[in-house]
């Protein structure tokens, strides 16, 4: 398939609701645009690692091992559990000064790279991305042509598609960031947040190869 023909498909794909792009649009209530566009470098490093496993042929092994596959997908659930009871016990904003006003402080550089972690987490853990990238992926690539190059092209302008998705996500967290402006709405996002990733976290476990 051409690049041109392909880059619609994998913005679509990337815009799919999914527990990354939820933290894309939580990153970006809590910590602005900017802040989860650099967030999504790990996302996009997980990412990378599958394409590189589809891309030698281990993608399509590690889909037909029930085992690996079960075992990304209680990591992933477990984790996904884990970072939404801590969002629903907290009573923090993530930056208060997010009440006081619509622009977002500059995150410190911890703070950026646990949110990196978070994304590159999040994806790594994702049974869904290793059908994505090991049987969806691979049906883009004309057999005629060199696969390396082609997995090389395609997959960066996917890649490259997550960051659009991120602006998206992020650009509608930061509308919503306008109206958190009380302790009652800060404590009502938490728990919004905890309960999306709790109810990500029970769908995983009902993924399928």
């Amino acid at each position: 398939m051409e690049a041109l023909l392909f880059a619609p498909a994998a913005v679509a794909i990337a815009l799919t609701p999914g527990p990354n792009n939820f933290c894309g649009l939580n990153n970006g209530i809590r910590a602005g645009v900017a802040a989860a566009l650099i967030a999504t470098v790990g996302r996009v490093a997980a990412f990378a690692i599958f394409l590189s496993v589809s891309a030698v042929g281990l993608g399509a092994m590690l889909l037909a091992s029930e085992a690996a596959f079960t075992a990304v997908k209680w990591a992933g659930a477990v984790y996904l559990f884990w970072i939404g009871w801590r969002a629903w016990r907290s009573r923090e904003f993530g930056g208060a000064a997010l009440v006081e006003g619509d622009e977002a402080p500059a995150p410190a550089r911890a703070s950026v790279r646990a949110l990196m972690a978070q994304e590159f987490l999040l994806g790594i853990t994702n049974p869904k991305a290793i059908i994505l990238f090991a049987a969806v992926f691979p049906q883009f690539i004309e057999p005629a042509q060199p696969a390396a190059r082609q997995f090389l092209v395609l997959g960066s302008i996917y890649l490259m598609a997550e960051f659009v998705a991120t602006a998206v996500y992020a650009t509608c967290g930061r509308q919503i960031r306008r109206v958190i402006r009380t302790q009652r709405g800060v404590v009502r996002l938490n728990r919004a947040t905890g309960g999306f990733f709790m109810g990500a976290g029970g769908l995983l476990l009902t993924a399928n190869r």
